[in-house]
């Protein structure tokens, strides 16, 4: 179903495995994303999610995609995920192109996790011959605008007033990267 290798890493002080996501992390993956969510200010996401919408996301991932979580510590607690996606699935003219997202949890920001599931991720999607990564980036979050600057990724537009949450127009920095 999800396709990666595990990876043991050790970054900046904190022991992290990064593996394959399984349905079962869908309780862990909501304590870092829905408070992400929450805040309002990192992602278009405007409406967290349960944990029965989680749970079938995570079972109906593309065999084609790449679904990585990144466990800290010996009890494995699940610390960030991210995930790359087909951009298209009605012709295969971007058989080649994924749509990557990347969540960390909140208080694990600037500690290598990011950069751990980058490198994880990045091998796992040339090996099922993804030769390029795209993604939208609120254009108020400069902290992702920098961790996928960091990463080769390069800003190739701006899609204006592309979100509206509470009212609010949001823009959002398209960045690509071929790996």
């Amino acid at each position: 179903m999800v396709a990666a290798r595990d990876r043991a890493l050790h970054n900046v002080g904190m022991s992290l495995h990064i593996r394959a996501a399984c349905v079962e992390d869908a309780a862990a993956i909501l304590t870092v994303l829905n408070p992400i969510i929450e805040a309002r200010c990192h992602t278009v996401l405007d409406t967290p999610f349960t944990l029965a919408e989680e749970r079938a996301f995570i079972e109906a991932f593309p065999e084609c995609g790449v679904f990585h979580v990144a466990e800290r510590g010996a009890e494995g607690e699940i610390v960030g995920f991210q995930d790359v996606e087909p951009f298209a699935t009605y012709t295969h003219a971007f058989d080649h192109v994924g749509v990557i997202g990347t969540f960390v949890r909140l208080d694990c920001r600037r500690q290598g996790v990011g950069r751990a599931l980058f490198d994880a991720t990045f091998d796992a999607a040339r090996d099922m011959g993804y030769e390029k990564l795209f993604t939208f980036i609120r254009s108020d979050n400069d902290a992702a605008l920098s961790a996928y600057g960091s990463q080769g990724f390069r800003e190739i537009g701006v899609a204006s007033r592309h979100a509206k949450i509470d009212g609010v127009h949001i823009d959002e920095i398209m960045v690509e990267m071929f790996l």
